[in-house]
């Protein structure tokens, strides 16, 4: 189904996202953030999805970032200061994902050809990282007086040595596909005929396990990130609290006796009771600074 700036396809438990303005390197404008947005609000809603791709039309470029001429009277110029484009992008950032909330649900990044800048920002806001070989990952913004305003510089620093992403962010230069791979900025390296069937072997991987339990492991890290490990490991967010009640643990143990598949619902029972104290995770930052606030025995609702 095509959109403002974007592709999506749905097959399955799957969904696929594809930025389509090729004639720009797939770089993004405030409509298509605004209609990624919407599509990410739907794939956290709807139940029935529980994996999703996000990759680049052509062979070219996964994305360049934001639209710099966008609003720009000729198409030649900037059409706005770094502090303007602050004042008026979006406020859940480039595509509607870059300074949201992490989905709870998993996001692969299938990198098609350059991820510059804000496209390199995208994918960082990702779970795991594919890329083609021909591709080129970097933060040019500082050589044309700019930074990476998305996260981007602080995502970086905490997903590969602080050395490296300061050689990165300081100089603006890219690294190829494989260097990316080798400081472990990237999950997996093919040539590109592969990409799209490589990221949906890690979708099939990921279906395979029961989909409360997968959300509730990228949840639990996700809040833990900003705390110590002793208080991350004490945590219980709502979407563990959901799993730890979930008819799944019991189709998951039954399927293994059975010798057998599960079949997953992604379903839970509010009727059921858990020994683990459900919490909710109040964030006091994108990464995972929490406090808890817990009912010793209530059930999760």
């Amino acid at each position: 189904m095509a959109r403002s700036g974007c592709r999506i396809e749905r097959d399955g438990h799957l969904l696929i996202v594809t930025l389509d303005r090729p004639d720009v390197r797939n770089a993004l404008d405030r409509a298509a953030s605004d209609e990624l947005d919407r599509v990410w609000t739907a794939y956290e809603s709807d139940p029935e999805l529980r994996v999703a791709i996000l990759t680049g039309a052509g062979d070219r470029a996964f994305s360049a970032g934001y639209d710099m001429r966008e609003g720009s009277a000729d198409g030649t110029v900037p059409a706005a200061t770094s502090a303007e484009y602050l004042a008026h992008r979006h406020p859940r950032g480039l595509g509607g994902l870059t300074l949201r909330d992490p989905l709870t649900k998993p996001l692969i990044a299938a990198v098609n050809g350059f991820a510059l800048g804000g496209g390199l920002e995208l994918a960082l806001a990702c779970d795991i990282i594919v890329a083609a070989e021909h591709a080129e990952l970097g933060f040019p913004e500082p050589r044309v007086g700019r930074m990476a305003l998305e996260g981007g510089m602080h995502r970086l620093a905490r997903q590969v040595p602080l050395k490296i992403a300061m050689g990165m962010l300081l100089t603006g230069r890219r690294i190829p596909a494989g260097e990316a791979y080798r400081i472990g900025l990237v999950n997996e390296v093919v040539p590109l005929a592969e990409l799209m069937s490589t990221a949906r072997r890690w979708a099939d991987e990921i279906l395979q396990c029961a989909p409360l339990s997968v959300q509730a492991t990228k949840e639990a890290v996700m809040a833990g990130l900003g705390i110590p490990v002793s208080a991350a490991i004490g945590l219980v967010p709502p979407a563990m609290a959901k799993a730890l009640v979930s008819e799944d643990q019991a189709e998951g143990v039954k399927a293994f006796l059975e010798r057998r598949p599960p079949r997953w619902s992604g379903r839970w029972s509010p009727s059921r009771r858990s020994t683990a104290s459900p919490c909710s995770i109040s964030p006091r930052s994108r990464w995972g600074r929490a406090r808890r606030r817990c009912s010793a025995t209530s059930a999760p609702t």
